[in-house]
């Protein structure tokens, strides 16, 4: 096995943490959120907060390492216009997604006030929630679209 493939395979997977997590994630908060429970959606937010830090979180970290190594033992240039729109994409899901961490933060701290008074989700909670979801659509849609861009290199 050369370097290159090893950066390659470190590269996709952390590509596939990404948007493992990411997905998982989002059905994990979602279904909490359905049953209205501020008991279980603050103990499913508080796994969602950790899953982030530990797995989006490293894998976010990796991607631009191991994708600057790969330009370099390639010798493939910043400047092809699909590493471009990729790195631009990158930017915009990071731009959605570092808000969404806080947002779970603060669905989960507020879930969890709920739950220890014994009373309903408050309204901010539901705002971040839609907030939330609405800031999935674009920063998920960005990462599957650098996904495409990765094996289909178009231009």
């Amino acid at each position: 096995m050369t370097l290159y493939f090893l950066v390659k395979y470190l590269h996709v997977l952390g590509a596939i943490v990404i948007l493992g997590t990411g997905s998982g994630i989002a059905f994990f908060m979602l279904m909490a959120h359905r049953t209205g429970n501020a008991d279980f959606i603050a103990r499913t937010a508080s796994v969602v907060v950790i899953a982030d830090a530990i797995f989006t979180l490293s894998a976010v970290i990796l991607q631009p390492v191991t994708g600057g190594l790969l330009l370099m033992l390639s010798a493939t240039s910043i400047t092809e216009h699909w590493i471009l729109a990729s790195l631009a994409l990158y930017v915009i899901a990071g731009l959605f997604w570092i808000p969404v961490v806080f947002m779970q933060i603060a669905m989960r701290d507020l879930a969890r006030k709920a739950a220890d008074q014994r009373a309903g989700l408050p309204g901010r909670y539901f705002v971040l929630f839609r907030r939330w979801f609405a800031f999935g659509f674009p920063g998920f849609g960005a990462t599957m679209a650098i996904l495409w861009l990765m094996i289909a290199k178009p231009f």
